[in-house]
């Protein structure tokens, strides 16, 4: 029984607008901005079945949840929880950004590229803000997720504890603090599976479209932005049957898919595209660069999809009769399988990385005055690899993350291939539906 969980970082704030570090000093308060924003995602949340709405006491974002709740005919139960507050940084709140830069370097370096072992002497205590805000995140879902078994819940924290309430459900190391974006009234989705300890899928990370905002904002205006695609579907995504490296094209509504992704692309500056060279991720790219005339496609043999052997052609039940304990455990345990004459997770993960790692270093040595960005088209388990990599991730955590068809990801390299990736957002699917939720088919590979 899935309870679905969607998490929401409130409006923007006088401190977010002044730059300055907030953390859990109360004084700062929604802007006009903060509270106009919040209400167009009441608008979306309000269509929701939400059994409850639990907030961050502090008045940000308490505030965002209570505009959130008024605009439901019949409003979920609010309920303030200590365990939502935002990440405790007691030497620096209040405080401008470029101040605590200029006056603790080393300790400020050590925040942004090393979140882990980052802590500040309080009294005679070392106090780690991002591994105490992990454990507190794990607290919450503790105390939560069993009491809302099937249901649909909202949560409305801040940028801080929003990341670690998604890094502690799927398995996101507290190092990769700062990989993951969270924009102002963005929105994210969460899958539990059962209880605490049980698989979460991550559905889709940082949504702003409803905000009027295709894309969210990369943080500096330089390096590389990397837009992964999945390819539109096909009939046998529609029919769950496996495909591999079998090169079935898209079908209607893939092709839909496909125009659809092009026009949530046409304003976004491209410079380059790549794409695997089967027939359903090379039209897909066809389509997007269609407003792009002046792009190359060009094809990656390192992004061809997983190839599932002697499972390819064969729909789902066929494959559970013929190997009903392999395909459990390819859903259990999927990077333990060896697909019958086919590859295993690792095999995909190290030529889907190599690829990967390619494209970003050569495209971070383009000489550029904005940033360098591109569209990569390629398939299910060839994108759940890439992100589950940038995540921090393994092959056993292949499932923890969703690619729908037509979805796209943002991944931001503003300090180039030697700086860390920045997860922007993933699985955007609101070009193809109404609504923050991917309907998108769930066939098989």
């Amino acid at each position: 029984m899935t309870t679905r969980v969607v998490i929401v970082r409130h409006g923007q704030s006088t401190y977010n607008l002044e730059q300055m570090i907030q953390g859990r000093c109360d004084q700062s308060v929604l802007t006009e901005k903060g509270r106009a924003d919040a209400e167009k995602l009441g608008a979306v949340l309000s269509q929701l079945d939400a059994a409850a709405l639990y907030s961050s006491p502090l008045q940000r974002a308490k505030e965002t949840a209570e505009i959130i709740q008024n605009r439901f005919q019949v409003s979920p139960p609010l309920e303030v929880s200590e365990l939502l507050q935002e990440v405790d940084l007691p030497l620096w709140e209040q405080r401008k950004k470029q101040e605590v830069v200029e006056e603790f370097p080393e300790d400020y370096e050590c925040w942004k590229n090393r979140p882990h072992e980052f802590y500040m002497t309080v009294g005679e205590k070392k106090h780690y803000p991002v591994l105490s805000l992990y454990e507190q995140a794990q607290s919450f879902w503790k105390t939560v997720i069993s009491k809302h078994q099937g249901e649909t819940i909202l949560i409305v924290g801040h940028n801080g504890i929003n990341r670690c309430l998604i890094s502690s459900a799927i398995g996101v190391p507290p190092s990769l603090y700062h990989s993951i974006q969270q924009s102002n009234c963005g929105i994210n989705v969460l899958n539990f599976k059962g209880n605490w300890g049980d698989p979460v899928e991550l559905e889709s990370l940082n949504q702003t479209s409803h905000l009027g905002t295709n894309l969210p904002s990369p943080r500096k205006d330089q390096g590389v932005r990397l837009l992964l695609v999945r390819h539109g579907e096909t009939e046998w995504n529609k029919e769950s049957r496996f495909q591999g490296k079998m090169d079935i094209p898209l079908n209607e509504t893939g092709k839909e898919q496909g125009r659809k992704a092009a026009d949530l692309l046409k304003d976004t500056s491209l410079n380059f595209a790549i794409s695997s060279p089967l027939l359903r991720p090379k039209e897909t790219a066809e389509l997007i660069l269609a407003h792009h005339p002046g792009v190359e496609l060009q094809l990656q043999d390192k992004l061809l999809e997983i190839s599932h052997g002697t499972w390819e052609g064969k729909l789902k039940p066929e494959i559970q009769m013929e190997y009903p304990e392999l395909l459990n455990q390819w859903q259990e345990t999927p990077e333990l399988v060896q697909m019958p004459d086919g590859e295993n997770l690792q095999q995909v993960w190290d030529r889907a990385i190599a690829g990967w790692e390619e494209i970003v270093a050569e495209q971070s040595n383009v000489s550029s005055d904005s940033i360098n960005t591109g569209i990569i088209v390629a398939h299910d388990a060839i994108n759940k690899v890439i992100l589950c990599a940038l995540l921090g991730l393994s092959t056993s955590n292949f499932w923890n993350v969703k690619q729908g068809n037509g979805a796209v990801s943002v991944i931001d390299y503003p300090d180039g291939k030697d700086g860390k990736p920045v997860l922007q957002a993933i699985n955007i699917t609101s070009h193809l539906a109404e609504g923050i939720f991917d309907a998108t088919a769930a066939g098989a590979l």
